[in-house]
């Protein structure tokens, strides 16, 4: 049985970039890609109108843009550089990013205590760099808070947006998510399960297509510039961005996207004092695009520009989008006490394909395969008391804080409940409540199972790592593959696999 989250076009996600990514971040990785160049920028000139955002955002200048680079000198090895931790650094990614160890870090700062998960923002910190060649541009793009869906966006509307403007999305109507549409509701749609800003969405489809301010879809058959097939119309060319810009966004904070290829074959190493926001969209723009084009849009004449005419400096109030030392609360399993259920799949996406590796999955013990539907005593719990506010095919959404925002605080993520008996919005429950029953709903699943994912602020926290995944003292561990790794705890390990063998089974303990 193979529990693997692939979620069909209707279902907002699609298999898209590494399938089997491996996750040592002591070692440098190459992510390469394949993709064919596409027009980007509208080749209609804006029309007059007396709309708030019409004419706000000019075409970008077609004169060549030189390459700008970091302007980083050739460090000796381990020359001590100044940085300045930012919201979400972890050790394993800032050693990662500057070439060096975790060992070296905390031995030029001994503040920082061995067992720190995030580091504070704004601590002044001292690196042991090792230089590489290549470094790209110091320039930052967004901060996180403006590319994760969190509290910096509590009050937006994007429907009212969208009507305010005159642009081909405010009549684009399409099927998504098992219903009609429209182009904001789109917008909304994907940004909520993805969990990326809706401003950074529409920036995106202004900046490539014209969407607020231009008449017309663009007649290029890609809009975004993202080839695959069957994956041409404008709803699943969002998709299909929003996976890419999660992959880059994520491998930068788990320290592996070190370095990458742009589509001519260019090598790109961002600078490794970029921020993860900045660090995604320069990703995202090498997966569609190179050389003049490529640095214009990620300098602050391209997407950064538009970003700031539409909604204003995003760096003018930065919210703090993950603190320091963060914690995870104490978490039960997903099933009920004294029960055996299979691990059956280590670290894997949270939402889409690739990054982030955020969820992994369980399922009832149990000899029969495939999708079933299980005996009335094998619900899924609550993992942690919390109040729903969320549950339709596209999961299952627990927040602890109760404010009833899913972009506050700590949230759990469930997906693959069965519609028949699921929980519904509203209801507030205590640790050991049942949700519903696990099952095959919601995307592509070969096996009854559930998944199971948490966010911080919006963003989805991965499920190894300084805050590894920490069920009644297990905690995961990945396995260097999507869905490999382990459960340990002291001196025990369970082991993944769909098999559901005596060796990934486990039992919930707590009363």
């Amino acid at each position: 049985m193979t529990n693997k989250l692939l979620k069909p076009p209707s279902s907002a996600a699609g298999t898209l970039l590494r399938g089997n990514t491996k996750r040592n971040i002591k070692v440098t990785i190459i992510i390469k890609m394949t993709v064919t160049l596409a027009i980007l920028i509208s080749s209609c000139a804006p029309r007059e109108s007396n709309s708030p955002i019409e004419n706000m955002i000019t075409p970008l200048a077609p004169t060549p843009v030189p390459a700008p680079t970091s302007g980083r000198p050739p460090y000796y090895p381990g020359e001590l550089v100044e940085y300045i931790a930012q919201t979400g650094d972890t050790l394993p990614a800032l050693a990662a990013r500057f070439n060096t160890s975790i060992a070296e870090i905390l031995e030029a700062n001994p503040i920082i205590p061995r067992e720190a998960t995030t580091m504070p923002a704004g601590l002044p910190m001292k690196i042991p760099i090792y230089y590489l060649p290549l470094w790209g541009t110091a320039y930052q793009s967004i901060p996180d808070s403006a590319f994760i869906n969190g509290p910096a966006h509590i009050g937006f509307s994007t429907s009212a947006f969208v009507a305010a403007s005159s642009g081909w999305l405010k009549d684009y109507r399409a099927y998504a998510g098992g219903k009609n549409r429209t182009g904001a509701e789109i917008v909304e749609y994907v940004s909520t399960n993805y969990s990326i800003s809706p401003r950074l969405l529409l920036a995106l489809l202004e900046y490539q297509s014209g969407a607020l301010t231009q008449p017309d879809i663009p007649s290029t058959r890609y809009m975004l510039g993202h080839r695959r097939v069957y994956y041409d119309s404008p709803y699943l060319q969002i998709i299909i961005a929003s996976n890419v810009l999660n992959n880059g966004y994520y491998s930068w904070r788990a320290g592996m996207l070190t370095e990458f290829e742009l589509i001519d074959g260019s090598l790109m190493r961002p600078d490794p004092w970029q921020n993860a926001g900045s660090a995604a969209l320069q990703y995202y723009f090498s997966r569609i695009d190179s050389g003049s084009k490529y640095y214009a849009s990620i300098g602050p004449e391209g997407l950064a520009r538009v970003y700031r005419e539409l909604f204003g400096d995003p760096w003018q109030d930065p919210t703090i989008q993950i603190p320091g030392s963060l914690e995870q609360p104490a978490l039960r399993f997903p099933f009920r006490a004294g029960y055996i259920w299979a691990y059956t799949g280590g670290p894997h996406t949270g939402w889409g394909t690739g990054e982030p590796f955020a969820a992994v999955d369980f399922a009832p013990a149990s000899n029969t395969t495939g999708c079933y539907t299980v005996s009335n005593d094998l619900f899924v719990t609550a993992m942690a008391d919390g109040l729903i506010v969320r549950s339709d095919i596209d999961g299952v959404v627990l927040d602890l804080d109760k404010d009833g925002d899913e972009r506050t605080g700590w949230v759990l993520f469930y997906l693959h409940l069965a519609t028949n008996e699921r929980i519904s919005v509203g209801r507030e429950v205590t640790v050991g409540d049942p949700l519903g029953y696990p099952s095959c709903e919601g995307g592509s699943s070969t096996g009854t199972h559930v998944h199971v994912a948490r966010k911080y602020n919006g963003e989805w926290i991965l499920a190894d790592g300084p805050l590894a995944f920490d069920f009644e003292g297990w905690t995961a561990n990945s396995g260097g593959e999507a869905y490999i790794g382990t459960l340990s705890r002291g001196p025990l390990t369970v082991r993944a696999c769909t098999c559901s063998d005596s060796l990934s089974q486990i039992k919930s303990e707590i009363p």
